[in-house]
């Protein structure tokens, strides 16, 4: 059982699980805690407004990076957009198959190209193949700079 708390600290300040165990107030008396369902309720409501927000957000970052990429610019008080570029090295399922066969493909295809590499290092594969099956894949990155850095 949770002491309670010190007469300096407000309710809104004990811990929502620290509210839920507390003991059951005498009869005739009313509790400030939230019950479960309340709890839930809320929960439930975060859950589907950050999802909104999130896929708001994705589609908003769309239309910018779009922007960005055909020479606009965009800029706030604080923050400034800006467009970065990461590759990655990928090997095409279908080419790596007809140079490798079904066993090979089968072996790297639950892993990352990190496995093929081993592999390749180990004798298993040809190097020189698994070298011109890669291609470099480019991934654009919307990124909010704040000013006066960097």
């Amino acid at each position: 059982m949770n002491a309670p708390p010190a007469p300096d600290q407000s309710r809104s300040e004990q811990s929502l699980s620290d509210q839920l165990s507390s003991e059951q107030p005498p009869a005739g008396q009313t509790q400030d805690a939230p019950d479960l369902n309340e709890l839930f309720d809320r929960y439930a409501t975060l859950r589907d407004t950050i999802q909104g927000l999130e896929a708001e957000r994705e589609e908003l970052g769309a239309v910018i990076k779009a922007a960005l990429l055909a020479g606009q610019s965009a800029e706030t008080d604080i923050y400034r957009a800006t467009l970065k570029r990461s590759r990655r090295l990928e090997y095409p399922l279908d080419r790596f198959r007809e140079v490798f066969g079904d066993a090979a493909t089968l072996e790297v295809a639950s892993v990352d190209k990190k496995k093929a590499e081993a592999m390749a290092k180990a004798g298993d594969l040809d190097g020189d193949a698994l070298a011109n099956l890669a291609e470099v894949k480019e991934v654009v990155s919307l990124v909010l700079m704040q000013k006066g850095s960097g």
